[in-house]
């Protein structure tokens, strides 16, 4: 049996990328098995809060040890009082609530190379568990933004300079399942529903493509219910696919109808149904006259509706209005 430097590749490379790797570890574990002559290699990872314990074995099954382990040292199955004598084990320091702990099990007794190796292996094994705790917050914070973005019906598009699709997020996919305003067309284009928002795409399209510093435009798609979008230059390249995407399309769509939005401004802020018509045509941008005109008011009327709207909602004018009901929690609805 050769043990190998760890300067060498055959345990560390393996190591180090085992956690992009599913199972994870999964040529680390094969490789020191063979290495070590072993029967089981075994990885647990386990959190001190509770968590729920994962157990990664290559090799015959057996009970990854719960006692409590010095992080550092190794031990062997008689020290344990493990099932299996013919044990080494040895667990990393936590990382973040984690600790990892790494097993080698044989049929014969295993040398005191093993226990040396994995010694050495413990601080390579807490810079794999560092990476791995990274990457699960990083992952749940990524799980909190795209919640947080699917309650806020936000979602993005990346388009190539003809208007075909280069990639987009699953809420930009739901919305072009569901809505009428956007679809895909024949060779993944991006088709909207209306011909000059169609023509007016197409020339921004190549226009960002030709230049990259070209000016955002916003685009209204649908008033009702709201759904709008902004057009930009792409301007990361990790999401240009080999260069093919051009622009940027950020989506924001209400999933609620006007008559919907009436009645959570009524729960939310207790108004009238008339005071709940009005705010929300306030707080899509339509002067008092035009409100008025809209629900079939006088302007003074609207006038004495818009002054009990702002005392309900807490607003000094139509601009904390916009805000405090298109970013408070009624934007979650």
């Amino acid at each position: 049996m050769r043990i190998p430097n760890l300067g060498e590749t055959e345990l560390l490379v393996p190591l180090h990328e085992g956690v992009f790797e599913q199972p994870m570890w999964h040529t680390f574990r094969r490789q020191l098995r063979g290495l070590c002559g072993a029967e089981s290699v075994a990885i647990g990872l386990r959190s001190p809060e509770g968590g729920d314990d994962l157990a990664l074995i290559d090799g015959d099954p057996f009970d990854i040890p719960a006692t409590d382990m010095r992080a550092g040292r190794v031990y062997s199955g008689d020290e344990l009082g493990h099932a299996v004598t013919a044990l080494r084990a040895v667990r990393t320091p936590a990382v973040e609530g984690l600790d990892l702990t790494l097993c080698v099990s044989a049929q014969d007794a295993l040398g005191a190379e093993i226990a040396s190796l994995l010694s050495a292996l413990v601080p390579h094994l807490r810079v794999a568990l560092t990476v791995l705790a990274s990457i699960e917050r990083e992952r749940s914070r990524a799980s909190v933004s795209a919640e947080a973005a699917r309650r806020l019906n936000f979602g993005w598009i990346a388009l190539d300079e003809r208007c075909r699709i280069v990639d987009l997020d699953p809420q930009a996919e739901r919305f072009l399942e569901r809505s009428g305003v956007l679809r895909r067309g024949p060779y993944d284009r991006l088709v909207p529903s209306a011909p000059s928002v169609d023509r007016q795409l197409t020339a921004l399209a190549k226009a960002m493509k030709a230049d990259r510093r070209h000016r955002p435009r916003a685009i209204n798609l649908s008033q009702d219910p709201w759904i709008d979008i902004l057009v930009a230059p792409l301007r990361i390249d990790a999401l240009g696919d080999e260069a093919r995407a051009a622009a940027m399309i950020y989506l924001r769509g209400d999933r609620s109808s006007s008559a919907d939005r009436h009645e959570q401004l009524v729960d939310l802020f207790d108004l009238t149904p008339a005071e709940a018509r009005l705010a929300w045509s306030l707080a899509q941008g339509l002067s008092i006259a035009e409100a008025a005109a809209a629900h079939g008011l006088t302007v003074q009327t609207a006038r004495y509706y818009s002054k009990r709207i702002y005392a309900k909602i807490g607003a000094r004018g139509q601009v904390d209005l916009v805000r405090n009901i298109l970013t408070g929690v009624l934007a979650l609805a």
